[in-house]
């Protein structure tokens, strides 16, 4: 599918977001680069097509709808609850396909009641597919980052640790090698034999001014942006997360939290056991998840036939609770979304705004259809 030719089913979709009450928007296809950098995480930035402005500023080619939808939102100074949707192209560097693809979707911003709206985020994005797929089989997983948060608060780690381990959240490789490093805790390398001296003996006013005249020694005092005492709070702060360790039964725990993957009909009750027996309290995270469940049962959805995964997250950042991804036949992905509570507040919005959406991968979609007739993909 190249730009040019808008896919056919373009028509069913507008159609389907204005059945949904969906106002549809539209964004520049050339973006403030920092939103992406700062927020989108790093799978899209390392995708990202940057440039600049005569003035210098960075500037993108639009990755994904997602931010710019919400900077047109705070931008506009539109109340809420709103729903929007989008339907255009986005640019990213693939190792397949083209970089120039369609992306269609929607943001749902503003909405208070957020079990509905996590709800009908996943109902929408469903049976849009199955409206253009026509009957195509399709698998849902769900995961949740605000239980995997609250499991790890529980465990007692730092918050360094805890953020580490939540930015990880998602992304398996990375996630097991920080479990590895609480397993096995390492110094912290490369510290001047002085400074670590001082660190072991906690002798932090020595330490700062240790740390102040090898400033002024090698000149870096007068371009530098962090004072000794913010330098010596830093190094503290890594020297301790570097020997923190998790005991065996609490990362026994966390290891064992991380492999559960069941039928979504079944996640409530697997979860309270859990948390039952690892005595552990997620009352909070767990009774926002069976709200979920809830919304989503009376909404009409099929939780038997959707997937659990405590591990599953997606690769952006921005995400803050449910995230969900299907696909057909255990191919490619065709719609993903989530939970994204503290993005508007990060992009400026003066209050806050609670926010849920779907974006679809209309390239993908497309083959599959055109598989389906019989033509060639």
């Amino acid at each position: 599918m190249t730009l040019s030719d808008m896919p056919d089913f373009a028509p069913d979709l507008l159609a389907a977001f204005t059945a949904r009450r969906a106002e549809r928007v539209h964004t520049p296809v050339i973006q403030p680069a920092d939103p992406f950098l700062d927020m989108a995480g790093e799978d899209l930035r390392r995708r990202i097509f940057l440039t600049a402005s005569e003035t210098g500023t960075s500037l993108c080619l639009r990755p994904e709808f997602t931010i710019p939808v919400c900077l047109r939102h705070i931008a506009t100074a539109t109340g809420t609850p709103k729903r929007y949707a989008y339907l255009g192209e986005v640019f990213r560097q693939r190792r397949g396909g083209a970089e120039e693809f369609y992306q269609a979707g929607i943001e749902d911003l503003g909405e208070r009641d957020v079990a509905s709206a996590d709800a009908r985020a996943i109902v929408d994005a469903m049976e849009i597919l199955r409206l253009v797929l026509k009957g195509r089989n399709l698998s849902l997983t769900l995961g949740d980052q605000a239980v995997f948060e609250a499991v790890v608060a529980a465990l007692g780690l730092p918050v360094g640790w805890q953020k580490r381990l939540i930015h990880a959240f998602g992304d398996a490789a990375h996630l097991e090698a920080l479990l590895d490093r609480l397993a096995r805790p390492q110094p912290v390398a490369g510290l001047d034999p002085e400074i670590e001296a001082l660190l072991s003996a906690d002798r932090e006013d020595d330490l700062i001014a240790r740390l102040e005249s090898r400033m002024e020694e090698t000149g870096y005092s007068t371009n530098a942006s962090r004072s000794p005492a913010e330098i010596a709070r830093r190094l503290k702060e890594k020297r301790a997360l570097a020997e923190t360790r998790l005991d065996g039964s609490a990362l026994l725990l966390l290891r064992e939290f991380l492999t559960l993957r069941l039928p979504l009909a079944e996640a409530s009750a697997a979860l309270a056991g859990f948390a039952d027996a690892a005595d552990l309290k997620l009352g909070p995270a767990i009774a926002a998840f069976d709200a979920r469940l809830a919304a989503l049962a009376n909404a009409g959805a099929d939780l038997s036939a959707m997937t659990y995964r405590a591990a599953f997250g997606r690769p952006l950042d921005y995400y803050t609770g449910m995230v969900f991804e299907i696909t057909a036949a255990g191919g490619e992905v065709l719609a993903g979304g989530g939970r994204f509570d503290r993005l508007m507040t990060l992009l400026g919005a003066e209050s806050h705004i609670p926010a849920v959406g779907f974006s679809l991968w209309l390239d993908r979609i497309d083959t599959l259809r055109t598989r389906r007739s019989g033509e060639p993909a």
